[in-house]
């Protein structure tokens, strides 16, 4: 039964992918939840018969009321008896059966799925974004944002079935029942409704910004927190832990204030409550006395009146939490869409193909790319790599070396000029297809938070046995991966290295990287200070491992020593975004320019403090 309900819908189902969603809340929920559309009509449908069997029974209680103070018990059984023993059979039969179907509706398939389908969609979303975006945000507010929202998304469903559908219901089922045995009695319970959608109108109208600075506040607090925790070494060596602490307290203390003004409004709505279901019970019970008082209407209908008022009592304060909960969510959802409804920035064209690589030549035609701000960056790049050609990059710190290879990965668009693989507009191509073709080995070797093999396997998922222990020899990491272990006793290859890899040294890191690059076997190959946190010893092997490696690929090489690119076909020298010399290592120390005094300034191979 339950795997019925539960499976009902599918979470991961094929959809259309939106790269601009909706801005507006309800737009951008609906674009969500169309999938539940058929669930949801059932599901209020259920809610609606669950609020009329509420109803139906007070109404019969009445009755009961009614016929019991005019009958004898021989002249009640004999009258009544059959329909008294059809309501037991509806009650202990019927009833449970339609109530714990709208349940399993509610708590089965929909909450499970609704947070699921979000959170696997949004997550999905994020993914699709560039470097770009996620530099300009806290990695922890983005997850934070990723995480809060589903649960909000599922709470609105809930809220919108369990509570409003059926409160809607009971109160108009209420208002029949009353209006049907005494028009009169509707009056008060009209005039408490009038009263009371005020009083709900007030408070959504101030809890849902509350909330959503709220959430926004508590977003704030998740953000610098991981920011301290994920740069907790830096913290460590400069004696930060009071500057941190004060950090966070300020954003704790921000979330503190906001969540006080939230609750201010909860203190005054349940204020308002008690005064309102005051005047609700004396007005209708009250007004159903004065009738049977003066032979109006029956007893019965004063016991229906008090259980019916007595019910609305205590299902009031729970409509009204249920509905500032409902716009307390939705300002979790409004806060969660600043990341999630963000759209895509750097995306594919329509119908882009996959590149159809060939020799690997890269063509670079009148590239400028200064991040918008009319300075920095690229200007005026005409380049051309040769199928197979090796090509160092060198300059100053902020030359360009970094911006031409995030241009190459696509990680940006250049704000005017193409880059061209085999003739190919990159720009024009998907980008996985692109990302396929090209190996990076980064200066900073970043690793997953997950087992050796893991990180190793990135560069080709289906890659067998035999193809990751020949990438890990030529990285030269098998000694060092057969003495891993970690604190819960996994080694080796399954050991985990830790958040960023931060349980390996540099040096480990970064043969672990090269390990990755090795099996991926890409056609082009990017090295970014590939061999930077390597010992000389170990270096020099790599570098032969690498120069195997780089046989018949296009290779682009950004070094700080320059003698790890003295072999190269061609090294380019930049400055300031420009290409200002170009040539082997033989002919630029001949031209006795910037490279020629960068090579003369090393010492023991490193670029004085002024180079990058």
């Amino acid at each position: 039964m339950f795997k019925f309900f539960e499976n009902l819908i599918d979470p991961y189902k094929p959809y259309d992918l939106e790269e601009t969603p909706p801005k507006k809340l309800w737009p951008f929920m609906r674009l969500y939840l169309r999938t539940f559309d058929r669930l949801f009509m059932v599901a209020g449908l259920f809610s609606i018969i669950v609020a009329a069997i509420e109803i139906f029974l007070i109404w019969y209680l009445g009755r009961i009321v009614t016929v019991l103070t005019q009958s004898s018990p021989k002249q009640f059984w004999n009258d009544y008896g059959t329909e008294l023993i059809w309501v037991v059979i509806f009650i202990l039969l019927v009833r449970p059966v339609l109530q714990i179907v709208d349940v399993l509706l509610l708590n089965n398939s929909l909450l499970p799925n609704v947070g699921t389908l979000v959170r696997y969609r949004a997550h999905r979303h994020v993914l699709r974004q560039s470097t770009s975006w996620f530099e300009n945000d806290f990695a922890g507010r983005i997850a934070n944002r990723i995480m809060q929202t589903p649960p909000a998304f599922g709470e609105v469903v809930f809220q919108i079935f369990d509570a409003l559908t059926f409160s809607v219901a009971y109160l108009v089922g209420a208002l029949l029942m009353l209006y049907g045995t005494d028009a009169r009695l509707s009056v008060p319970l009209l005039i408490w409704f009038v009263f009371f959608a005020g009083l709900v109108v007030w408070t959504v109208k101030r809890v849902g910004p509350a909330s959503k600075a709220a959430s926004d506040a508590r977003s704030q607090i998740t953000g610098r927190v991981v920011d301290t925790y994920s740069n907790i070494h830096t913290a460590k060596i400069f004696d930060h832990d009071e500057g941190e602490l004060a950090y966070a307290k300020e954003a704790i203390e921000n979330g503190r204030k906001t969540f006080q003004k939230e609750m201010r409004i909860y203190t005054i709505m349940d204020f308002g409550m008690v005064v309102l279901n005051g005047l609700l019970i004396v007005g209708v019970v009250g007004w159903a006395l004065w009738l049977w008082a003066a032979e109006v209407a029956p007893i019965g209908v004063v016991a229906a009146a008090a259980a019916l008022t007595l019910r609305l009592n205590g299902m009031s304060g729970w409509i009204m939490w249920a509905t500032t909960s409902f716009f307390r969510e939705l300002g979790v959802v409004s806060e969660g869409m600043e990341t999630i409804a963000h759209p895509i920035a750097l995306k594919d064209r329509p119908n882009a193909s996959s590149l159809d690589f060939q020799k690997g030549e890269i063509r670079m035609q009148g590239i400028r790319h200064h991040y918008g701000k009319g300075a920095g960056g690229l200007d005026d790049i005409n380049l051309v790599i040769a199928p197979g050609e090796k090509i160092g990059l060198v300059g100053k710190s902020g030359a360009g070396k970094s911006t031409l290879i995030k241009l190459i990965l696509r990680f940006f668009d250049p704000e005017s000029g193409q880059i061209l693989i085999d003739g190919q507009d990159i720009s024009s191509v998907t980008q996985s297809s692109l990302r396929r073709n090209l190996a990076v080995v980064q200066q900073d070797s970043s690793l997953l938070h997950r087992s050796v093999l893991e990180n190793i396997a990135f560069g080709q998922a289906a890659a067998a046995d035999t193809q990751i222990k020949a990438a890990i020899e030529n990285a030269k990491a098998t000694e060092f991966i057969k003495d891993l272990k970690d604190q819960d006793g996994r080694s080796a290859l399954d050991a985990r290295v830790g958040e960023r890899g931060v349980k390996l040294s540099g040096g480990q890191r970064q043969r672990i990287s090269l390990a990755r690059v090795f099996l991926k076997n890409a056609p082009i190959l990017i090295l970014d200070e590939a061999t930077s946190a390597l010992d000389s010893e170990v270096e020099a092997e790599i570098q032969n491992a690498l120069y195997e490696h780089m046989e018949g690929k296009t290779v682009i090489a950004i070094a700080h020593r320059l003698s790890t690119i003295a072999k190269m076909d061609r090294i380019i020298v930049l400055d300031e975004g420009k290409i200002i010399e170009e040539g082997s290592h033989k002919e630029l120390l001949e031209l006795g320019g910037v490279y020629g005094r960068m090579w003369e300034r090393q010492s023991g191979g490193f670029l004085d403090s002024l180079n990058d």
